[in-house]
Formats: structure tokens, C-alpha cells, sequence
């Protein structure tokens, strides 16, 4: 450790050090650059043995199966009946239509299928787009209009694109063709598949360079209030930009190396960290470079001396954030597997950022970098007798009162989070409705419930009618029917049972709304019933019952993970201290303080937001997030308190741990909380209620557990508090 102290401050190494940091430097802000990661639409992720995917496979091998569809709705401006003449646009009057929509979804016909005979107004406008044909004609469905006589749809059948920037250009250019020649009092929207990935794609556009500039922002106003310095603040800031640039490189490689797929919400949340845990870092450092400052002339040798102190801490709190976050590998979702794989990437190079170039750079410039409070030789030390040194003494006189007291506030935190709803439905999911949310609540409001999430049961050929009869009659289920193809003749057209020769399709419509519980139940019942047909090999499929799959997914994840974190966290804590009483209180405090912020979150949701419930993922990655970056300052603060108490006895040494680490912290707390917060500029309700959470956890570990709690705890325990270990004198 001497060694590296030493070349990072020497003379001669520290620029070299700086020139290789510069290169590096050049690499993540030219032109490999474009190798970054990052796709801008979040994905679902569900393992290739789950039966929703097993059933996207199969329905992929049945003719005409393999493509997308975009659903326009059509209402009027004030939700009336259609007039005679808005009806006539919509649907034509020269002649009666058989109905035909060949393979997509929804079924919004009840179970009819509908075949154009004649020149429709609306359906043949978008003809073009139609990946069916009848001869050299590609056909539209025409218009289906419900019985309440107040919303109409038009269904397009296409063929499905991959590039995210070729469907937004197709959903762009059949809204600006289905807004044309409108009816006076007639509204259109775009929804279906195709709509909504458009939309998603649209509210991530240019999403993460607003969260760098807002994060950016944040951090340049804190480091100057912490430094109160005009000049100080670049270097931190210069060092973890660049290391966050290279961060979203290296994700994107390894990425690739694991056949992961980046999106839009992992890049955010993986700046957030590299800026917030960085940051921290930096702070740490700088705060005991300050501190070194005053007892040597020769700011190398300080710098040496602050580095050999600060790097175990900042070892051991990347290390155990990086570890917490590799965890997530053993997910079953591919989007937390990526989350862990990509944010472990980003702290470590925020963590080596920290530790090999900022030190480097900080040595380059003299001691009035820090001006106007420029460190002297032989100066004071002014915390030693500053609030935190004050609030350190007075702690240790009522330890049980405080510790008390500091428990009933995180207890009563936590109450809040008694009735918290979990999942999000399809239109919940983003902070402002983009049009395709808009088009399904229309449809919702005039079709069946299910009609607008199709259930899908994929089942051998011989067995259709016997799976139809199985679950025809479940209580949820609106309709179930045999998926027919068609074969177009000159005598019009030919249906047929679609299948491949082997499987064939069951659409299924259901009585709930899409991702309620009584649709999920229903998905449950469906699952039963079509086990219970011997031959059928049945699988069940299609929106509502891959968002059960979801749901099902995190809940397993969360079982799964959560007592790996917090035996790995303790482990760490274990080793790093040597003992086994601190590490059991600092993970309680830990836990504690995240229920609590989940309570306060939850209280803010209902109250401020008007969010009708918490994403499925918030849980898991808010409690992934507080307990790792919590555990941080705890680190932080004991560390240094072991060393202290070798010098002052236990008592003594927490008080003065915490006198010389109470402003860092305190600052790295508020600037990480500030920092998470910004996830709320992001698109998706989910980012918005992982930052509120977080942010509330760091304040709290940062203002209430690390400055009252812990030092109370340890002033209770006494020497205990290192057993089996004593600090070496």
C-alpha cells in the first residue's frame, strides 16, 4: 500500500499517472465511444424455460404469426356516440362486411373474424403498411365499432421490425396519415405493439443526456457548497465524468461478452451510481488529503498518508457495493441480471477512478487549489471541537435514551409502509401518458376488458376443442375460440384451423382488466384447467400472462437475493473489521433504516404523486441499493473509529472518528440522496420510486443511523463493540 501511495503522489509518477488517465480520457469521449451500450427500451427478460416465452417460440413457427400489429382507436372529442356521417367515414355504407383480422391481437371482433369486401375509407388508407395480402392488394381490416357505438378500431397487420428507429419511423408516419381528413369531433390514437414500443423509445429519447446534465448540475452545486473553493470542485468532477463515460463503454462491451442487452433505465441508473458512489469517494479522499495537509509541509508525503488511510474504507465500500450488485447475476430477469452486471462495471471504474487518477491530479496543483481556505502547515484541525465532535459527546452521555429514540423514529417510518399495493399496470408505467397509453384506455372503455391484452394457449392440433371446452367456462374467461387461417381464393375467402401440422392457437378473451388480479387469477385457473387435457401439452401465453410471469419472477428474485446481500455485506463487514458484534449492529441499523424509507416512500407515492402502487422491481433494487450504499458510510465512520480507539480507547475514538468524518459524510450523504433523486427526470414511474426511496434511505443512514444510532450503539457496547477483536494500541 506504501508503495502505490507513494507513486501516485511521487514527483515523476503522478504525472504519468495523469497522462494515462488523459488517454484513457480521449477513448471515452471520441470516437469509440459509439461502442457504448444501451438500447433505449426496457425489455421483460424472462428465462428461455418460462412458458410465456416457450409460447412466443411457438406461436412464431404457425403461419403469419411472426409479425406485430398497430391498433388505431377512434373516439369522439367528448366521448359520444358516433354521428351518421362520422360512422359512414369510419366504416363505409356501400355494402356489408365478413369479418377478418387473420392472426393479431387483441381479437376485438368477439370471436368474428373480418374480411374486406369493398373499398373501405378508413382501413384501405393504411394499405400500405399490411403485411396481408390478396393477390398484389394488401389488405386492412376494416373498421370494428363497439356496441356502445363510441369508439371504433382499425387493427394493421405488419411485419415486425427489430431497429427501434425504423418502428418509431413507421408509428410517425401512420399517425400523421390517421390524423388526416378526421371528421370534425373524431379523435385518433395509435396503440397496440407497435405504438407502444414507439412510445417507449420516444420517452427515452435524449432521456439520459437530460439525467447527465441534471446529475452534472447537482454535483457541481454541492462540491461548491462542501469546498466553498471555485476551483477545487473541477477536479472530482473532471475524474468522474470521464470515469462514468468509460463506465458506459466497458458495460456495453461486457454486455456483450454475456449477450446482455443494455437499456435505456440500466444506463440511467448506472450513471447515477458512477457519479454518486464516485463522488463519495472523491470526498473521502480529499477530506483526509485536507486533514494531512495541516501536519506536512510536503503535500506528496500528505497525500501519500491520506491515500494509505482512505483506501481500505474505499476499498472495502466499492468492494461491497460491487459484490451486493453481482448478486443480481443469479437473477432470474435478464433486465436484473444486466442492472447488477453493468452498475458492478461502473463502480468499480468509479472506485479505481477514485483511488489512482484523482490522487494524481490533486498532487499536480499546489496547496491553493483549496483556496480561499487554503490547508497551512501546523494549522488547526477545527472539527475537533465542531458540531459533530459536540453531537459525538452528547451521545455518549444518554446512549440507551438516543438508541431508543433512534429506533421509534425508523419504526414509525416503517408503519407507513403497511398497505403498500405492488405492480403497475401497462398504462401506469410512465410519469406522463404518451399516446398509446391514451389509445388503450379509450379501448378499454368500449371493448371487453381482456379484449385489449389477448391470452394466447398454444396446444397440440388434435386437442383444440378439448382445450376450448376446458376453459370456456372458467369464470374469468369472456370467450375462448380455435384461431383460423385463411387461404384467399377467387371465390373469396378459405378458412382453416392455423396451425403448423402439429400445434395449433386458442385466443382467449378474459372478463379482467389487463395485469389486475382477477385477470392474473384467471391466468392461474386457464393454467390448471388446460394441464387437466391429457395429450394437449397446453401452454398459456400472451400479455396478462407474461406479466404474471414477471410478477412471479421478482418475488422468486427477491427470496432469492436479499439474504444473499445481506450475508455477503456481513461477511465483508466481517473481515474488514475483524469482528463479529459491529457487523451484526451496523446490517440492523442498515435494515432498519430501509423499511423506513420505504414507509416515508410509500407515504410520498400515495400523497404528493398519486402513484397507485410500487413497480414490481422497486422493492428489490431499493433494498439492494440502501443496504450496499448504506453499509458505505458505516464504513466510512467505523474504520475510522477502529483506528482512533487503538490510539483513545472506544469511547474517545468513535467521538473523534465521528468529529473528523461527520462533515465528509454528511456532505457525501446529501449529495449521493440528491443525486439518486434525479432518476425522477427519467420517463418510468419505477425510476422515480427507486430514486425517492434511495434518497430517503442515504438521508436517513446519513442524518440519523451513521451520526446518532451506530456511535450510540457502539457507546452501549463499550469495548464489546470490536469483539473478539481488541484495535491494536
Amino acid at each position: 500500500m506504501k508503495s502505490i501511495a507513494k507513486f501516485l503522489s511521487g514527483k515523476i509518477t503522478a504525472p504519468i499517472t495523469m497522462l494515462l488517465a488523459l488517454f484513457f480520457a480521449v477513448v471515452a469521449f471520441g470516437p469509440l465511444s459509439a461502442a457504448e451500450g444501451g438500447s433505449a427500451q426496457p425489455g421483460v427478460g424472462l428465462p428461455a424455460n418460462n412458458e410465456t416465452v416457450l409460447v412466443d417460440e411457438a406461436l412464431a413457427k404457425l403461419p403469419g404469426q411472426d409479425g406485430t400489429a398497430a391498433v388505431i382507436v377512434y373516439a369522439t372529442e367528448d366521448g359520444s356516440k358516433f354521428t351518421d356521417a362520422q360512422l359512414n367515414y369510419l366504416r363505409g355504407t356501400e355494402k356489408p362486411v365478413v369479418c377478418y383480422i387473420p392472426g393479431t391481437v387483441p381479437p376485438l371482433c368477439g370471436g368474428i373474424d373480418y374480411y374486406p369486401t369493398y373499398e373501405n375509407p378508413v382501413s384501405d388508407k393504411f394499405a400500405d403498411y399490411s403485411n396481408i395480402k390478396n393477390g398484389d392488394k394488401k389488405i386492412v381490416p376494416p373498421t370494428v365499432i363497439s356496441d356502445l357505438n363510441n369508439a371504433a378500431v382499425v387493427t394493421i397487420p405488419m411485419v415486425k421490425y427489430e431497429n427501434s428507429d425504423e418502428i418509431t419511423k413507421r408509428v410517425a408516419e401512420l399517425r400523421t396519415l390517421m390524423n388526416k381528413d378526421l371528421p370534425t369531433g373524431v379523435i385518433a390514437k395509435l396503440t397496440g405493439p407497435e405504438g407502444f414500443q414507439a412510445d417507449i423509445a420516444g420517452v427515452f429519447a435524449g432521456a439520459n443526456f437530460t439525467l447527465l446534465a441534471v446529475t452534472a448540475s447537482v454535483v457541481i452545486l454541492l462540491l461548491l457548497i462542501t469546498y466553498r473553493s471555485p476551483s477545487l470542485w473541477l477536479v472530482p468532477l473532471l475524474v468522474i465524468g470521464t470515469a462514468d463515460r468509460m463506465a458506459q463503454i466497458l458495460a456495453g462491451q461486457v454486455a456483450t461478452w454475456f449477450n446482455i442487452t443494455l437499456d435505456g433505465s440500466v444506463t440511467g441508473i448506472l450513471s447515477v451510481l458512477v457519479f454518486g458512489a464516485g463522488t463519495d469517494y472523491a470526498l473521502l479522499l480529499i477530506s483526509r488529503y485536507r486533514e494531512e495537509l495541516l501536519k506536512f509541509a510536503d503535500r506528496r508525503e500528505a497525500m501519500a498518508t491520506a491515500w494509505r488511510e482512505s483506501a481500505g474504507a474505499i476499498l472495502a465500500s466499492g468492494g461491497t457495493v460491487i459484490l451486493a450488485l453481482l448478486t443480481l447475476s443469479f437473477a432470474d430477469l435478464a433486465g436484473t441480471r444486466a442492472l447488477g452486471l453493468a452498475c458492478a462495471v461502473g463502480v468499480l471504474v468509479a472506485m479505481i477512478s477514485a483511488l489512482l487518477v484523482l490522487p494524481a491530479a490533486l498532487v499536480s496543483f499546489g496547496r491553493w487549489i483549496f483556496w480561499p481556505g487554503t490547508p497551512k502547515l501546523g494549522g488547526v484541525n477545527k472539527t475537533d471541537n465542531g458540531v459533530w465532535a459536540k453531537l459525538g459527546r452528547g451521545v455518549s452521555k444518554r446512549p440507551r435514551i438516543v438508541a431508543i429514540g433512534g429506533f421509534v423514529v425508523l419504526a414509525a417510518l416503517a408503519v407507513g409502509s403497511f398497505g403498500i399495493k405492488i405492480g403497475l399496470s401497462s398504462t401506469e408505467q410512465f410519469m406522463k401518458k404518451p399516446e398509446a397509453v391514451v389509445g388503450i384506455e379509450l379501448l378499454s372503455k368500449s371493448f371487453p376488458a381482456g379484449a385489449t391484452s389477448p391470452t394466447v394457449i398454444i396446444a397440440n392440433k388434435d386437442k383444440l376443442e378439448s382445450v376450448v371446452n376446458a376453459v370456456e367456462n372458467i369464470q374469468g374467461v369472456a370467450s375462448a375460440k380455435i384461431a383460423q387461417q385463411v387461404e384467399f381464393t377467387d371465390q373469396g375467402p378459405k378458412y382453416s384451423v392455423l396451425t403448423d401440422g402439429t400445434i395449433g392457437k386458442i385466443d382467449v378473451v378474459l372478463k379482467g382488466s389487463s395485469r389486475s388480479e382477477e385477470a392474473y387469477q384467471s391466468i392461474v385457473d386457464i393454467r390448471k384447467a388446460v394441464k387437466t387435457v391429457d395429450g394437449a401439452d397446453a401452454k398459456v401465453g400472451g400479455q396478462d400472462a407474461q406479466a404474471l410471469d414477471v410478477k412471479n419472477a421478482y418475488a422468486h428474485d427477491q427470496g432469492l437475493l436479499i439474504p444473499i446481500i445481506l450475508a455477503l455485506v456481513f461477511l465483508v463487514l466481517v473481515l474488514l473489521l475483524r469482528s463479529i458484534v459491529a457487523p451484526v449492529l451496523l446490517l440492523l441499523t442498515v435494515v432498519a433504516s430501509f423499511f423506513a424509507s420505504l414507509g416515508a416512500g410509500w407515504l410520498v407515492f400515495v400523497n404528493v404523486f398519486n402513484f397507485p402502487g410500487l413497480d414490481l422491481s422497486v422493492f428489490l433494487y431499493s433494498f439492494l441499493f440502501l443496504v450496499a450504499l448504506g453499509v458505505d458510510y458505516n464504513i466510512f465512520l467505523v474504520t475510522r473509529a477502529q483506528e482512533e480507539s487503538g490510539k483513545l480507547g472506544l469511547k474517545a475514538g468513535m467521538i473523534k472518528a465521528l468529529s473528523s468524518t461527520g462533515g465528509v459524510i454528511t456532505s457525501a450523504g446529501i449529495l449521493l440522496a440528491a443525486v439518486f433523486a434525479v432518476l425522477g427526470v427519467l420517463p418510468l414511474i419505477a425510476l422515480t420510486q427507486i430514486g425517492v426511496i434511495v434518497c430517503i434511505g442515504v438521508l436517513l443512514d446519513t442524518l440519523l443511523v451513521r451520526t446518532v444510532i451506530v456511535p450510540a450503539l457502539a457507546f452501549i457496547a463499550g469495548e464489546k463493540f470490536w469483539w473478539p477483536r481488541k484495535p491494536a494500541k
